[in-house]
C-alpha cells in the first residue's frame, strides 16, 4: 500500500471504534499501525474490579487514577520483540538487545465515564497505571466520541535497579472517533511501525521507544509543521499569481 491508502486504513479503524466490541475495534486500529500479537490475556468481563483483582493491582492509588470514572478496561495484548519481528518483517532485537531492560510492551484500553478530561487527569492515570506494572503500558482512553493515546517515558532507577523512574507523559489527545483530524492522521501514520522504522532504523526495544517520544516531541511536530507551511510558501509563490488591486493598494 501506499501512503495515501495506509492514512485512508488509519481513518476507516477510527471510525470503526464506533461499532461493535471495543476492545476488538481498538486491537484492529494498532494491527493497522502494525502492532499486532497473539500474546493476550483473555477476560471474563471488562469490569474495571474485575481487572483489578484478576492482575492483583490491590495496590493501585484509586483517588489518584480517578478509578471511579473508569466504566471498562481490556488487556489488549502484550508485544514482544517476537511480534515485532514479524510485524515488521526485519532483522531487528538480534544481538543488541539490553537484556536488562525494556523488552516487552503492555496495551490497555480503559473506556472513561465522562466525555472530556484534561491532560492532568490522563496524564495521572497513565502514570497510576504503570506504577502496577514492571513492564510499559501504553494506555489508550475512550471517552465520549474521542479517544486518547498516552505514552509513559520510563528509565532504569540507578539506585534501585530492580525499579524504572516514570518521567514525562506524551498525549496524543482526543482523536474524534467521527472525523479524525488530518493532523492526527498524521501523527498515528508517523507512529505506524514501518514508518518508524524508516525513519529511526532502531534495532531495540529501548530505540523503538524513543523514536516513538520523538515522534511526538512537541519541537519537532512544530519543526515538522513549519517546515511544510516553508515548503506551501515556496510552492505558492512559484505557481499562484494574485489578481492586481484596481484600488492599488
Amino acid at each position: 500500500m501506499n501512503e495515501q491508502q495506509i492514512k485512508d486504513k488509519i481513518v476507516k479503524s477510527i471510525q470503526n471504534l464506533s461499532k461493535g466490541n471495543a476492545g476488538e475495534k481498538i486491537e484492529a486500529l494498532f494491527q493497522t499501525l502494525g502492532y499486532s500479537t497473539t500474546r493476550k490475556v483473555e477476560l471474563d468481563s471488562n469490569n474495571p474490579n474485575d481487572f483489578l483483582d484478576t492482575f492483583a493491582w490491590e495496590g493501585i492509588n484509586q483517588q489518584r487514577a480517578m478509578f471511579s470514572e473508569w466504566k471498562s478496561v481490556d488487556f489488549l495484548f502484550q508485544l514482544t520483540e517476537d511480534e515485532i519481528k514479524s510485524q515488521a518483517k526485519l532483522s531487528l532485537f538480534s544481538n543488541q538487545i539490553d537484556k536488562n531492560y525494556l523488552q516487552s510492551y503492555i496495551f490497555l484500553a480503559v473506556g472513561l465515564r465522562g466525555n472530556h478530561y484534561n491532560r492532568t487527569d490522563l496524564s495521572n492515570i497513565t502514570r497510576e497505571v504503570n506504577r502496577q506494572s514492571d513492564i510499559p503500558i501504553l494506555v489508550l482512553f475512550r471517552h465520549g466520541d474521542c479517544f486518547t493515546l498516552s505514552i509513559i517515558n520510563r528509565r532504569p532507577n540507578k539506585r534501585e535497579t530492580s525499579k524504572d523512574v516514570l518521567e514525562k507523559i506524551t498525549l496524543i489527545k482526543d482523536i474524534n472517533i467521527f472525523q479524525p483530524h488530518r493532523a492526527h492522521i498524521e501523527i498515528l501514520f508517523d507512529l505506524s511501525l514501518p514508518q518508524l522504522y524508516k525513519q529511526y532504523q532502531f534495532t531495540n526495544f529501548d530505540q523503538l521507544h524513543d523514536a516513538w517520544q520523538k515522534t511526538l516531541d512537541t519541537s519537532e511536530l512544530n519543526k515538522r509543521f513549519f517546515k511544510e507551511v516553508a515548503n506551501w510558501y515556496f510552492w505558492a509563490v512559484q505557481n499562484v499569481t494574485l489578481p492586481q488591486s484596481s484600488t492599488g493598494f
